[in-house]
């Protein structure tokens, strides 16, 4: 069995909308059924056991090796505690060759599954052995590194359980929620509204304790100190015992609590000042409770317990210890819900304060403190008290926050209960955290975890706000790069700063930002986090679908033009049509509930996505008579067809209609392919809410030169003669550049042409079948890029399409794109028509740019 190559699936794609990785599987006919791999099954469950049941997941037919890694890479990850459960191996037409899906939580943890998956499937070929716990806990502690942490996690689940977006910007806690101008982002508990300067404030404890007294808060009495005797000093002054402290220090590191000897002190002292400047502070006697202010509420209070063990009489303090750290619960880190007890210096002075030593055998039911302080990431456990704060500390709390300018605040308070003001208690707030640890409010070790992410949510986002912008995706075989830019241009006279993709850039409110082709997800993600962006329009070709899936989890509006032949088949095991068209459908899979798929009514193929739609769906089509049109609008739904001289909408008894005079890309209606383009831009831009008056004006605007639709049926004058540049480079869009050339008026047409060496070569011939039979002059050139052909090879295959067109034309063939245009233009007259092919577009558009210059100049210099 051999592994040729994994992608990762991170959006929506041909298989499901889960993140997957794809592998292309060779298996060798034995390889390809299980049963003549005699005892290999029994080996495999001998050393993975819950490997499960063993099936074909496409047509019946007998279980592959590639089937075996299919279910032992889900497995792995199930065992390992990744939320997965989606998988598929699919038979390609190549013998022995498979497609093999399988869902990941995490792309690296998804990997190593794949590998040892084959480690696992080796050793049972081999009957060889293989570490089955040793595979799972590399899978669990992969996981543990990449996923996201407790409070992060908490956050995102929340903004997906209202259909927010969200995006992970780094491997660490920082996640973009929502898209565009709309998005929010965090990094862990702290929101993008929270300023640096309160950030700072809230690290430095001298000033924090002073602005809380100044706002009323009460804070135990206490002031920094330079060296152990200026503490010790300072601790007289204020009165023992004492707490020390970083003064910019978080999740309880280098804290020490009731501190009653210099001895304890200067212990303290070191453990403090590890972590920078230290701070004396009064202890207050009591309980340590962390309260979690969002906004302007207390939203979440629980008690926090110092790490501790209960003697049984017969394991030392140290034995305990090692006990209770087996509690599956506790980590390393913020990963858990708890984590590990520190056994350290700060652990044996508390524990002599209690007259024990590490070795001591505590009495059973003894309970036996190893730090004063309660942070979890110390190995505290936590009780939720949320029922019982008293309206007063939730209201000292929310100050507590504000003066400090924190949205987010864990504010930590010491006193006996929560059932009484501070004030009334001698209690007070001994510090103001920014980025709060969540995990004691989300699950605490007893009581009822609070939906702390969902207020965090409620914070960025109001209520009925998912974050989204209008999406609109648009896929096709011909006509795409068109409808992307005429929808992106409506979109933009309606006054959206309107982010585009296209086969020819990205477009950031007009400005190009990178070139080449971009129709692919990478490019459909940087324009999702561009700020300046209030709807996108995306080109969406099959190479990046099948490469990466979509670049979006929804959109609002899926275009789908048409489907055609000649788009790449025979690639990416993509052979068909009909498999093609299964591909497109994605885009409209993924319509959200409440949008449209825009549909071409006069394409079978794309009509049977309709039943794939969440959303509705609007036909287009230039026959209004169309049985399915005629049915869809007899229902009350929503169509866009052609009436005469005019391109009409018509919902109901509710009717626009718009001129094709007033629509220059048709050329009056002439342009067949154009006035089709136009129709699904309508489609989508009603879609989108666009007024009518912005529809209509937003069109008679766009026009398809070399600025606005490069290669995209760009009519030039050429001392006379018609000069038309596209980008055509399939059969079926050959038959529409034929249509529409046929329909301008001409005294001789001719056609500069080439082919690319990545289509079938029938998709190749085919081109020239079709143009030998409407041209009288064909001029073939080879492209500068023969993609995989031997030298010639597209040509001749161009020869032989002209063979047997249905008209004779003079042939003639050119080394090179730009000579091909030039003896073109040579042989132009006044009234010809030359129809130019372009390979290099920009070069070719730039090229034809400067001779169509040199030929007006000659012009104005005759007498």
């Amino acid at each position: 069995m051999e592994v040729s190559r994994i992608r990762a699936l991170r959006g929506p794609n041909l298989w499901s909308r889960r993140t997957a990785l794809e592998a292309i599987v060779a298996c060798t006919p034995d390889e390809c059924s299980i049963d003549h791999l005699p005892g290999f099954e029994p080996r495999l469950r001998a050393l993975f056991p819950d490997i499960g049941v063993l099936r074909d997941t496409g047509p019946a037919g007998p279980v592959s090796l590639a089937h075996v890694l299919e279910a032992a890479a889900l497995e792995l990850q199930a065992a390992a505690g990744c939320p997965v459960t989606f998988s598929r191996t699919s038979a390609t037409l190549e013998d022995g060759t498979y497609q093999v899906v399988v869902e990941y939580s995490e792309e690296a943890v998804g990997r190593l599954a794949f590998e040892l998956a084959q480690a696992l499937m080796h050793a049972a070929l081999q009957d060889a052995p293989f570490d089955l716990q040793a595979a799972i806990a590399r899978l669990r502690d992969l996981d543990e590194d990449e996923r996201m942490g407790p409070s992060t996690g908490a956050i995102v689940e929340a903004a997906l359980a209202r259909g927010i977006p969200f995006r992970r910007l780094t491997k660490g806690s920082m996640v973009q929620f929502g898209w565009g101008s709309r998005q929010r982002r965090i990094q862990a508990a702290e929101i993008d509204a929270t300023s640096a300067v309160a950030e700072s404030i809230a690290q430095d404890k001298d000033l924090t304790k002073k602005l809380l007294r100044a706002a009323g808060v009460p804070v135990p009495q206490g002031r920094p100190a330079t060296n152990a005797d200026d503490a010790w000093a300072a601790a007289q002054e204020i009165g023992l015992p004492v707490v020390l402290k970083p003064q910019d220090g978080n999740q309880g590191k280098g804290v020490t609590v009731n501190i009653t000897t210099r001895e304890h002190l200067d212990i303290a002292w070191r453990a403090a000042a590890e972590h920078g400047e230290v701070m004396v502070e009064r202890f207050l006697p009591g309980c340590d409770f962390r309260l979690l202010v969002v906004g302007d509420k207390l939203v979440a209070a629980a008690r926090r317990e110092p790490p501790q063990v209960v003697g049984d009489g017969l394991h030392t303090v140290r034995e305990l210890v090692d006990i209770v750290n087996l509690d599956p619960r506790r980590g390393e880190g913020h990963a858990t819900s708890l984590t590990k007890i520190r056994f350290d210096d700060i652990a044996v002075v508390r524990l002599e304060t209690q007259g024990l030593t590490p070795e001591s055998v505590p009495a059973k039911g003894r309970r036996v403190i190893l730090r004063n302080n309660a942070n979890l990431s110390t190995g505290g456990t936590a009780t939720d008290v949320t029922d019982e704060v008293h309206p007063e500390v939730a209201a000292r709390a929310a100050a507590a926050a504000q003066m400090i300018g924190l949205d987010i605040c864990g504010v930590d308070v010491v006193c006996e209960s929560m059932l009484r003001p501070l004030e009334a208690q001698n209690g007070g707030v001994v510090e103001v955290n920014a980025a709060p640890g969540l995990r004691m409010h989300l699950s605490p070790s007893y009581g009822k975890g609070r939906a702390v992410g969902a207020a965090m949510v409620d914070e960025l986002f109001p209520a009925g706000d998912n974050g989204r912008i209008p999406v609109i995706a648009v896929t096709g075989t011909n006509g795409k790069t068109t409808t992307t830019r005429l929808i992106a241009h409506l979109l933009a006279a309606h006054g959206l700063r309107t982010g585009m993709t296209n086969t020819d850039g990205v477009y950031i409110n007009g400005r190009q930002t990178d070139s080449g082709d971009c129709s692919g997800p990478k490019s459909a993600r940087n324009v999702l986090m561009h700020p300046d962006v209030d709807a996108a329009v995306f080109e969406v070709a099959r190479g990046g679908v099948l490469r990466e899936g979509l670049g979006f989890d929804r959109c609002e509006v899926a275009v789908v033009t048409n489907i055609g032949s000649g788009d790449h088949l025979g690639l990416n095991y993509i052979t068909t049509v009909e498999d093609l068209a299964v591909l497109k459908r994605v885009i409209v899979q993924n319509v959200a509930p409440t949008g449209y798929a825009v549909l071409n009514a006069a394409d079978a193929m794309v009509t049977r996505m309709a039943p794939a739609c969440p959303g509705k769906v609007i036909f287009f089509a230039a026959d209004r008579h169309h049985p399915l049109m005629a049915t869809h609008r007899a229902q009350g739904k929503r169509t866009v067809f052609v009436d005469g001289a005019m391109l009409v909408a018509a919902e109901g008894s509710r009717v626009e209609r718009i001129p094709l005079q007033g629509i220059p890309v048709t050329r009056g209606g002439s342009i067949g392919f154009q006035v089709e383009n136009a129709m699904a831009a309508v489609a989508a831009a009603w879609a989108v809410n666009l007024s009518w008056d912005t529809i209509k004006s937003g069109l008679a605007s766009f026009v398809t030169d070399t600025h606005n639709a490069p290669g995209r049926f760009n009519v030039m004058d050429y001392a006379g003669a018609t000069v038309i540049a596209d980008y055509g480079h399939n059969p079926d869009a050959m038959q529409a550049l034929v249509a529409a050339v046929n329909a301008m008026p001409a005294e001789r047409r001719s056609v500069v042409i080439s082919g690319a060496g990545d289509r079938r070569d029938s998709d190749i011939s085919d081109q020239t079948v079709i143009l030998g039979a409407a041209f009288d002059e064909v001029i073939l050139y080879q492209d500068a890029a023969q993609r995989g052909r031997a030298d010639g090879e597209v040509m001749a295959l161009l020869r032989e399409g002209l063979q047997g067109a249905s008209r004779t034309a003079r042939i003639d063939e050119v080394r090179g794109e730009f000579a091909a245009i030039d003896e073109a233009l040579s042989r132009l007259q006044p009234g010809d028509l030359c129809l130019v092919l372009v390979d290099q577009v920009q070069e070719a558009l730039d090229h034809l740019a400067l001779r169509i210059g040199e030929a007006k100049d000659k012009l104005m210099a005759i007498p």
